[in-house]
């Protein structure tokens, strides 16, 4: 195996080698441009005096004027501009200009040079970049000068995201550059362009149809040239309708397709100039959409009972581009509290730029945006200077509850923010600083929140309904709970159940609900703090690779919960599983025998059938049995169905 491996990868390396000598051999011979990548003067001049083509290209497109550009070659550029370079020429990949490229890098003796030769400085790239705008990134204000001064539109918009120079400046914390902008007329109000995720997962999908629909077409087309009969149907196209109804904004300018609601966007932090959102995977439906890596259903997967018995059809889950909503729509002071450039933020707000402007996708203030990311220190200025605390994102994400959420990000396989752990002020503090200002303490999340865990979520629990009590809960954080509940907040406030994503077919048999509680309507009372404290998540999900909390507070939560806070030992969540089942599924033997010396009913059944035994006994694979718990818990009277998955 090893031996055929070796010799493809050799037999790749060649073709590769092959196809690039190809190349090259294809591409005109530009020893000018050759000379002039090494910065070798007298070499370009000597070729030029034999009659070498001065704008020959190499293979991707750079000329001898380009390197120039690029390397800041003052003189290098006079000479090749008095030989006839083409100062539109632009390269194979991307169509930069040398103009581009001086001006990327801040070459502003050479920017001046191009453009007194005649250099467009609207000319733009194949995204749209100007020259403005890689000079506004770059942060050169004397190259930025000199191309305002001979026209270069200073609102200009690329292509990707509709960013202006402004908003890459702000972005990239180029504070010079905002301010020469700004002095040169710049609109502190633009903003990027909004982009609609399940519009564009609609578009996906019947892109993907069309696909399938031409494979179909090929396949049956040579089945009947080797005389075979094959029935090929059309592909059906996927989307992401939700069937949810909206809970934020009206959806009014939603279509209604095949007779069920796309649902409202949510929040997001919108995108960095040259990229796509962090989460912006590719769509998947609720049938598409993996449970979790390994196939294991996440929490609320049996179907409502009280939904099945409604004439009207169940809600339905909310897909990935659904949870993500639409994103964009940000200014250039959304961008700077992103990323926490400080001085490019109180620059802004000293011009005007609004404090408490919402994006056009998810209406996320500067506020949100900061503290979503971590910046708890440029979040207590933005409240000093008159930010509201209670505008929220339009997944209902505020600033509170945001900056409990940031400090206890969960693992994710893409890097959370962690720009609180360089902040002068600690988390504590700023929540105290928004309490101080009126931060509402009973508001809830409306939905799922996409970049917790972005797109390959293992935690198992939906956000849905989540106060910043609860929140706190789920983190062990009981200094957090405490001030909190100093400052009013309910400590019994359960989050809010959410559809499911397993769905029953027509033909399925009605499963009976061992658990004897009522059914919950979707939008009911979901998890309540002492569950979610307890591990929920655990024995139904991988929560345990992504779950961050406060250390060795499990045990100490529940007694704050329970001693102080009246919570009831034997609350459920919607789908019938207590704390002592969650406390079974991670072998917590204290945690049962504390709860059970309370008063919990060890005998409980989820609605799913399963006993506080079978969640200690590998209820999920790769989960192994807690034995010790097993017995504990047998001991107490509990059933074991001897379901182990890891056995």
């Amino acid at each position: 195996m090893l031996k055929t491996v070796g010799k493809a990868s050799f037999r790749a390396s060649a073709l590769v080698a092959l196809f690039a000598t190809a190349l090259w051999a294809s591409a005109p011979d530009a020893p000018v441009a050759e000379a002039a990548s090494r910065g070798d003067l007298e070499s370009v001049r000597a070729l030029l005096r034999d009659g070498a083509d001065v704008n020959a290209a190499q293979g991707d497109g750079m000329t001898a004027l380009h390197w120039a550009a690029l390397r800041g070659e003052a003189e290098m550029v006079s000479v090749l501009v008095y030989a006839g370079a083409n100062v539109a020429s632009t390269t194979r990949l991307g169509a930069y200009t040398p103009l581009h490229l001086a001006s990327r890098d801040g070459r502003a003796e050479v920017a001046a040079l191009l453009i007194d030769a005649g250099s467009d400085p609207n000319a733009a790239t194949t995204t749209g970049s100007t020259a403005l705008h890689l000079a506004a990134s770059g942060g050169d204000v004397p190259t930025l000068t000199s191309l305002v001064e001979a026209g270069a539109e200073v609102d200009a918009r690329e292509k990707a995201h509709g960013q202006t120079p402004l908003i890459f400046a702000a972005a990239a914390g180029r504070l010079e550059a905002v301010q020469a902008l700004i002095a040169h007329g710049a609109d502190v109000s633009a903003a990027s362009r909004v982009v609609d995720f399940v519009e564009k997962a609609r578009y996906d999908g019947e892109a993907r149809g069309r696909r399938q629909d031409v494979l179909a077409a090929i396949r049956k087309a040579e089945a009947e040239a080797r005389g075979e009969t094959v029935e090929v149907g059309a592909a059906t196209r996927t989307d992401t309708p939700s069937g949810q109804e909206p809970t934020r904004r009206e959806a009014a300018d939603r279509a209604n397709r095949d007779g069920t609601d796309t649902a409202p966007a949510t929040q997001g932090a919108g995108t960095t100039p040259g990229q796509e959102p962090a989460a912006a995977a590719p769509d998947e439906t609720p049938a598409e959409k993996p449970e979790d890596a390994q196939g294991e259903d996440p929490p609320e997967a049996e179907e409502d009972p009280a939904a099945e018995a409604s004439e009207k059809p169940a809600p339905r889950p909310l897909g990935y581009s659904d949870i993500v909503g639409r994103q964009g729509g940000m200014t250039a002071l959304h961008y700077a509290a992103r990323e926490g450039y400080f001085e490019t933020v109180v620059a802004l707000l000293a011009v005007g730029a609004d404090i408490n402007l919402r994006t056009e996708g998810d209406l996320s203030t500067p506020l949100v945006v900061a503290t979503v990311n971590g910046h708890y220190d440029m979040a207590a200025y933005l409240l000093e200077q008159g930010a509201d605390p209670n505008l929220a994102s339009e997944d209902g994400v505020a600033p509170l509850y945001a900056t409990i959420a940031n400090r206890w990000a969960p693992k994710a396989l893409y890097p959370q923010p962690t720009a609180f752990r360089q902040q002068e002020l600690d988390y504590m503090e700023l929540m105290e600083m928004l309490l101080a200002a009126g931060a509402d303490l009973s508001a809830q999340v409306n939905t799922h929140i996409w970049y917790s865990a972005y797109n390959f979520d293992l935690l198992g629990v939906n956000f849905s309904g989540a106060s910043p009590f609860w929140r706190a809960a789920k983190a062990l954080d009981i200094p957090a709970m405490r001030m909190l509940v100093a400052a009013g907040a309910d400590p019994h406030m359960p989050s809010k159940k959410a559809p499911s994503r397993r769905r029953r077919s027509s033909n399925d048999e009605e499963e009976e609900d061992p658990s004897g509680l009522p059914p919950v309507e979707i939008g009911g009372p979901g998890i309540p703090p002492l569950v979610v404290a307890a591990g929920y998540g655990y024995g139904r999900s991988r929560t345990g690779n992504q779950h961050r909390h406060a250390p060795d507070s499990w045990l100490a939560t529940a007694k704050y919960l329970v001693e102080e806070m009246g919570a009831d030992v034997n609350g459920r969540d919607s789908d019938g599983f207590g704390a002592l089942h969650y406390a079974a599924a991670r072998g917590d033997n204290e945690l049962i025998e504390y709860l059970v010396g309370k008063g919990a009913d060890p005998l409980i059944v989820a609605r799913s059938g399963q006993t506080t035994v079978d969640m200690a006994n590998g209820p999920i694979q790769r989960v192994q049995p807690f034995f010790e718990t097993i017995a504990l818990l047998e001991g107490m009277g509990a059933k074991n169905n001897h379901k182990c998955q890891s056995c």
